[in-house]
């Protein structure tokens, strides 16, 4: 049953990012951290990374954890959350490399 409600929450989850990806946001005049967070371009690449990695990257960037805290919190290694970081960063950087060039 556990396994029935976080599978419907992560797909919740992807189905949001796919809708936000969609949405014709208005561009914040102010903080690249406001411009990047509302890119459809990011709400679509970060549909596209894994739960694992989604998780990871969110609650070192977001919360502003560290990979012992991250670890602890998703019951991981700190290897594994250094490792998925790694390829949700890998993942995002053609992203906002484009973000950039656009502002």
């Amino acid at each position: 049953m556990a396994t029935n409600l976080v599978s419907r929450h992560r797909r919740k989850e992807a189905r949001h990012y796919r809708a936000l990806s969609r949405l014709e946001t208005p561009r914040p005049a102010e903080g690249h951290e406001n411009r990047v967070a509302l890119s459809g371009q990011l709400a679509k690449a970060l549909s596209r990374l894994s739960s694992g990695e989604r998780d990871v990257l969110l609650l070192v960037a977001l919360a502003d954890l560290g990979y012992a805290e991250v670890a602890q919190a998703l019951g991981i290694s700190p290897g594994t959350v250094g490792s998925r970081l790694t390829r949700a960063r890998r993942k995002l950087t053609p992203v906002l490399a484009q973000e950039a060039r656009d502002e």
